[in-house]
């Protein structure tokens, strides 16, 4: 009877290890999902900010018809990008094309003197600021979560569980990358 006892004890253990475990993956998925989420709302805020910079600077730049054309190209890659790979290139193309739109509008002082300019330049910094801090956010809940799935004992069950381990957002890579948007003049 007492072994009977102690093996029912081990197995209601084990059982509550594994509705512990697998509940705490889920959080952690979850958490990680909603902080994609956070990504996303700064990078449709941003695409949506794009079209009325482009119309200020366009009232001032009418002949940079081809720059229009990359800023818009990449704005319509960026927001049909799907993975978080193609996603990390799209963004680091249209970040490329914004230095662009911004290097060129340094020629027309008075553009840079224009207060919508300027209220657009603020928000489009806010909003970059907010990316990198969702990105940082999402990228601290995909590394907790992949570090869950692969230690012991815990990745013992995570596999069978269907849970696997999700990819970081890059935005980009080498030592050109460390350099920020510029958006002041």
């Amino acid at each position: 009877m007492d072994i009977l006892k102690i093996i029912l004890i081990v197995l209601a253990g084990a059982a509550l290890w594994l509705i512990w475990t697998y509940n705490r993956l889920v959080t952690l998925r979850n958490r990680t999902r909603e902080a994609w989420s956070d990504i996303d709302v700064q990078l449709k805020r941003r695409y949506n900010l794009i079209p009325n910079l482009m119309e200020t600077v366009k009232g001032y730049a009418t002949h940079e018809r081809e720059l229009f054309e990359k800023v818009t190209e990449a704005r319509t890659r960026a927001m049909g990008a799907t993975g978080l790979k193609e996603k990390g290139q799209a963004e680091n193309m249209l970040t490329d094309t914004l230095k662009s739109l911004f290097a060129v509008a340094e020629n027309y002082p008075q553009l840079r003197a224009s207060e919508n300019f300027l209220e657009l330049q603020r928000e489009l910094r806010d909003t970059e600021d907010k990316i990198q801090a969702a990105r940082r956010f999402y990228n601290t809940n995909v590394r907790d979560l992949n570090i869950k799935i692969e230690t012991f004992p815990v990745n013992l069950v995570a596999k069978p569980l269907k849970f696997k381990k999700m990819e970081f957002f890059e935005l980009e890579e080498g030592a050109a990358a460390k350099e920020p948007v510029k958006v002041n003049f």
